[in-house]
């Protein structure tokens, strides 16, 4: 008989292991790379071209890159329906820098 798996977990992980890996759960979904946050979304790398009007192979180049534009970052992150937020986390603070909110309407 299959065993559910909450089931498996209340007998064998104590309760503060299931805090830790709840914590590091969390940390896992704040933090990805550009692909993996896609497939998250549950987009394709095709669904995602045909939002931005680019070819599926710019896509899989662009999540691949280390460095980038941020109008680039911008436009990949609103394509999935998100918004990009630039923040400087400082030791007394952090500070959301907004300088790059009209990048698409400033002239270069």
């Amino acid at each position: 008989m299959a065993k559910k798996f909450s089931d498996l977990v209340q007998k064998t992980m104590t309760p503060e292991s299931i805090a830790r890996a709840k914590s590091r759960a969390a940390q896992m979904r704040a933090e990805m790379p550009l692909n993996e946050l896609r497939q998250a979304r549950g987009l394709s790398q095709k669904a995602l071209a045909t939002v931005l009007h680019v070819d599926q192979p710019a896509i899989a180049k662009m999540e691949k890159r280390t460095d980038m534009y941020i109008s680039t970052l911008r436009s990949h992150i609103e394509a999935m329906g998100g918004q990009l937020e630039i923040i400087a986390k400082f030791p007394d603070g952090a500070v959301k820098i907004d300088q790059f909110s009209a990048t698409e309407s400033q002239p270069a």
